[in-house]
């Protein structure tokens, strides 16, 4: 049966339509105040946490430490949020207090306890709440986002829809996610722009797209304008092999004529020699002429 589709409305007049409606909220639109509907706030002891994977991969040693030392003079200010399994909690969103913690030695910490809660919720709010927090480098968003994607199947679109990001972010975050791993550290160490990552992924020059992996590993590219710089001089490298192709081409052409009336002109001259006198010099003036024409 042939699908039926709503008919277009201008922009004037389309309606803005509520996505949450009937949805459970803090799945969807996380904050502080969503997140905490549902918890109860209690003290647990860091060493009945279990860390899984998170979000965020990338810690700086020195925000750790000025994490810890605030707050061993000022106390945790934010709790963690944990999820209870039975006897079990598992770290959902605080992996950075809770090392600083463990760093000073803190025994137990203030945390939202959250129970019940499924794999795909604990996900998209996992992922909401360290993207508003301390800045999640995109290699670890993009990682996220496909983790998500796997964990849930979701469509781009879903995915836009539940973790409140753009379609094309979306998008370009699941391209990166798929790069190999030695060119996401290299992105994280190098501190590599984004769309370097993206464009690269699209050349299809095999070759060119080596050369360039090698660049983005040592660090040689990090912006973008250096990237698109080396694929216009590739390309004017191309144009520049083309055309001494097409002059070789002509070149040989030409020779091949030349020769040819070269063989010509000795077939007169050796042909000379067996005639008459007239006739004789009647050949010579042909070849004078025949040598002028083919500029011998």
């Amino acid at each position: 049966m042939a699908k039926t589709f709503a008919p277009r409305v201008s922009k004037k007049r389309r309606k803005t339509i509520d996505l949450t409606e009937n949805l459970d909220i803090d799945t969807f639109r996380i904050s502080d105040e969503m997140l905490l509907k549902g918890a109860r706030l209690d003290e647990i002891s860091l060493s009945d946490i279990i860390v899984k994977d998170q979000v965020r991969t990338k810690f700086s040693d020195a925000s750790i430490r000025e994490l810890s030392k605030n707050i061993e003079q000022n106390g945790l200010i934010q709790p963690l949020v944990l999820h209870r399994v039975g006897d079990r909690y598992t770290l959902v969103c605080g992996e950075r207090r809770y090392r600083a913690m463990k760093l000073i030695n803190m025994e137990k910490s203030p945390c939202f306890v959250l129970d019940g809660k499924s794999q795909k919720e604990l996900m998209a709010i996992q992922f909401s709440e360290n993207s508003s927090r301390e800045a999640l480098h995109y290699i670890d968003r993009a990682d996220g986002i496909l983790n998500y994607q796997r964990a849930t199947k979701a469509s781009e679109r879903k995915i836009q829809a539940a973790l409140g990001i753009s379609k094309s972010e979306v998008h370009r975050s699941l391209i990166i996610a798929k790069l190999p791993e030695e060119i996401k550290d290299a992105a994280k160490v190098h501190n590599i722009e984004k769309y370097v990552l993206v464009e690269y992924d699209v050349l299809s020059d095999e070759s060119f797209k080596e050369e360039i992996r090698q660049r983005i590993l040592t660090g040689d590219i990090t912006k973008r304008a250096r990237l698109r710089k080396l694929v216009r001089e590739a390309h004017k490298d191309v144009d520049s092999v083309s055309d001494v192709k097409r002059k070789r081409k002509s070149s040989t052409k030409q020779l091949s004529s030349t020769i040819s009336a070269n063989a010509f002109i000795k077939a007169l001259q050796s042909k000379a020699g067996g005639v008459d006198k007239e006739t004789r010099n009647l050949l010579k003036s042909l070849v004078e002429e025949t040598k002028e024409i083919v500029d011998l």
